[in-house]
């Protein structure tokens, strides 16, 4: 099923069921008003959502309405554990990433503007994938902790080069250079996805586009990386409550991307739109769709 969160002036918005088009959605609220109040007790009110989005692709939720991605923060607004696969670490290209913490608890949404005080300080930015996790005791083994995944995520994680510093392992470390995480206006179950969904990992075409032109698009089943081990790991140190999340970038995903995904440096009034596509072209999460902007 296909899950988003709208705004409602409240800190963790409303929750909606999506059709499998994107088109239609319903209010959650007979079964929960929040996402992480149905991650807090996923058994019971798992299969209460997935009743009505059977029941909204089938055109008989009473109260659907036309969905407006534009009305979405992230799906989850608010994480208690948000983590980042960073870039290969040094040693054996076989070894796991290493983590970081995110950019925050506060998740932004997918159309909010990415405010940066001087483009002096080079903002870029990286797609990715994320997914949600329910519990996890400590030391959680790969199996169990693919069994976890509650929700696959379309992210994109912004940085500033300029603070980056020059030092080796400087951009794992710098929590200024790492100002926001987007998400897409929509959540997937993973038995959502099917056959591009296996072991962990899965496959689909990430595009990117700045200014609307295309600056590149990369396969997501390349990962060196599962996120059943990804999740293990970061259970070694720490057991993970219901609402973590945990992201892996196309730079820690795929070896060999350019330096830059977007070559030219990105100025005040910029667009970037990032899409994932299935394999017969359609939308799985819906796009990121942001306007670089200065403070006002």
């Amino acid at each position: 099923m296909k899950l988003a969160t709208y705004r409602d002036g409240s800190r963790d918005g409303q929750l909606v069921v999506v059709s499998r088009d994107l088109r239609s959605a319903h209010y959650a609220t007979s079964a929960a008003h929040t996402l992480l109040q149905a991650l807090d007790d996923w058994n019971f009110i798992g299969p209460q959502l997935h009743d009505l989005y059977v029941a909204l692709n089938q055109g008989r939720a009473r109260h659907a309405f036309a969905f407006d991605p534009s009305r979405c923060l992230a799906p989850l607004p608010r994480a208690f554990q948000w983590l980042v696969a960073d870039v290969e670490p040094a040693g054996s290209p076989a070894a796991l990433p290493s983590l970081r913490q995110g950019s925050g608890a506060a998740l932004a949404g997918p159309m909010d503007d990415m405010i940066v005080s001087d483009e002096a300080l080079e903002p870029d930015c990286m797609p990715g994938l994320a997914v949600i996790t329910g519990d996890l005791p400590l030391l959680a083994e790969p199996g169990q902790a693919l069994d976890s995944i509650r929700l696959l995520m379309l992210c994109n994680d912004w940085c500033l080069r300029a603070l980056h510093g020059a030092a080796e392992g400087a951009e794992r470390s710098s929590i200024q250079a790492r100002p926001a995480t987007a998400f897409g206006p929509v959540a997937l179950t993973p038995d959502e996805l099917g056959p591009i969904w296996a072991r962990g990992r899965l496959e689909a075409t990430i595009e990117i586009r700045h200014q609307g032109s295309s600056s590149g698009s990369w396969e997501t089943g390349s990962s060196r990386w599962d996120f059943g081990h990804l999740i293990a790991q970061a259970c070694r140190t720490r057991a993970l409550p219901a609402g973590s999340v945990l992201g892996i970038g196309l730079d820690a995903a795929a070896p060999g991307r350019p330096a830059r995904l977007i070559r030219s440096q990105l100025r005040w009034g910029d667009r970037v739109r990032v899409e994932a596509r299935g394999h017969g072209g359609q939308s799985l999460f819906g796009a990121i769709e942001q306007i670089l902007a200065e403070p006002d």
